[in-house]
């Protein structure tokens, strides 16, 4: 594959990114991301078989890059530590307020069910995945699964509310609830 093809590939993937982000991976129309990427619709099909396999594909970029995001956080830390740390950041005003730019399963969990097989096990091999990161020793992975729907469940309530006063209880008593 060329540089050049290389580079649009990564232009599409990274529009993908964003608009999935913040919607979902069934909303975004290929000409949408196409635009967002500075790209027209005919090239699309030299870069992607379908608009689910470019979608497949950024939902699992999306969901490595946010287990970075976990695996930088300090590994001395004990996993109960470790998720207080986490659910800080991610039951924040910030990451509820700014969707493109953050978690996207609060906007794709409803739709997984109805989207290829693929999608269901990306998101199978991201919980088990996130689940071991968050915890320290075999016997806290059942509490950190639970913090972990907890914290996904409660971003998705407050995204949902919007901004506002009940949106950052939920988001208050979310964050407390954890560990």
């Amino acid at each position: 594959m060329s540089d050049g093809k290389i580079q649009t590939r990564k232009r599409i993937l990274a529009a993908a990114q964003r608009v999935l982000a913040e919607r979902g991976p069934s909303d975004p129309a290929v000409a949408e991301v196409m635009a967002a990427a500075g790209l027209t619709v005919g090239g699309f099909y030299a870069h992607f078989p379908s608009k689910d396999a470019l979608m497949l594909e950024a939902f699992r970029q999306l969901l490595s890059m946010r287990r970075e995001g976990v695996a930088a956080v300090d590994p001395k830390l004990a996993g109960v530590e470790r998720r207080a740390l986490m659910a800080a950041f991610y039951l924040s005003r910030r990451h509820r307020d700014t969707p493109e730019a953050c978690c996207p399963l609060p906007s794709s969990l409803a739709e997984i069910a109805r989207m290829p097989d693929g999608f269901r096990q990306a998101l199978a091999e991201h919980i088990e995945l996130m689940v071991a990161q968050m915890s320290s020793a075999p016997e806290e992975s059942n509490a950190a699964l639970a913090d972990l729907a907890l914290m996904v469940g409660g971003l998705a309530l407050a995204r949902a509310l919007g901004p506002g006063e009940l949106s950052d209880r939920v988001l208050r008593a979310a964050k407390s609830a954890v560990v």
